[in-house]
């Protein structure tokens, strides 16, 4: 065999499943035309057109097709094989990718993130956050974090987390200023801050439950935020009352920053849920979930 053989295999076989080259090259971390150029040389080096290109598409040929039958076995394997020996070694290493929403980072990662990497000092985490759902298989993620309604069935999902329920909280100065609601109706009488969601544009319903009743308030205000974190530091500064779920904020109620109100009439939430393809799990991943399954038996339902 020649040095050269294996050269190339990856990003073949990484466009093949991802369809493309853009995704192939998110997902190897490395340019489109680096992904591009590797082809080209490996189909120079076979005397082989692999991929049919168009302005919208990239598929397999019939010979590509033939070649990635044989070949993505075979790269499996190798795959395993190296993942075999940096489970052996005890130190799982190299990037991992998570793609959440802020909520998430703050409620599930952000407790856990500097321990983690601590303790895995060979993994890098790079972690995009944003609202709106992708598709982590196409865009290279390892995992994502939604809430469990969410997730596609295809996937392989996990709680993760403390149990969820809405949080109406105000600042006491605010509170003191303009009195306390009693009844969920009387919210309509104040500041409230509103959320617009980022991947909707429409503004947040507040839900509210007791016993048999249930219904959701459109309420007023004069600010409209679309980050959580803005939310929080708002209500903080005696804007409004805002709808917020637990998670986070819990230091802030007990030091008396924020206070919570409404108590009774707050519904539980679904739990948020770390997801993955059902494909086999990296040293990297595993790790992660190892820690956020330690962090959830610290949360039990």
């Amino acid at each position: 065999m020649q040095q050269d053989q294996l050269d190339g295999l990856v990003a073949f076989v990484t466009v093949a499943e991802e369809k493309g080259f853009s995704a192939a090259a998110v997902r190897l971390g490395v340019s489109a035309s680096a992904v591009s150029q590797t082809v080209r040389t490996l189909e120079q080096r076979l005397g082989a057109v692999l991929f049919n290109r168009t302005t919208r598409s990239v598929n397999l040929t019939e010979a590509g097709q033939r070649y990635y039958e044989r070949v993505q076995p075979a790269l499996e394997l190798l795959t395993d094989a190296s993942q075999a020996l940096v489970r052996d070694s005890g130190q799982p290493g190299g990037l991992l990718r998570i793609n959440v929403p802020r909520a998430a980072y703050l409620i599930v990662l952000r407790p856990i993130l500097r321990r983690f990497m601590e303790a895995y000092p060979d993994i890098t985490v790079e972690m995009q956050v944003e609202s709106h759902l992708v598709d982590i298989v196409a865009q290279g993620y390892d995992a994502g974090i939604r809430f469990g309604h969410l997730v596609e069935k295809d996937m392989v999902a996990l709680r993760v987390g403390p149990p969820l329920s809405t949080h109406i909280i105000a600042s006491p100065k605010y509170l003191e200023h303009r009195g306390v609601p009693r009844h969920p109706h009387d919210l309509m009488d104040h500041e409230c801050i509103n959320f617009r969601f980022p991947t909707t544009g429409q503004i947040e319903r507040w839900e509210f439950a007791r016993g048999d009743e249930s219904f959701q308030l459109l309420v007023k205000g004069r600010l409209i935020v679309n980050d959580a974190s803005v939310l929080v530091r708002s209500a903080l500064d005696g804007l409004g009352i805002a709808n917020m779920i637990n998670g986070y904020i819990e230091p802030l109620l007990a030091r008396g920053r924020l206070v919570r109100i409404l108590e009774d009439w707050s519904p539980a939430l679904p739990h948020l849920h770390l997801y993955y393809p059902s494909r086999r799990v990296p040293a990297k991943l595993r790790a992660l979930i190892d820690y956020l399954n330690i962090a959830v038996a610290s949360n039990p339902k």
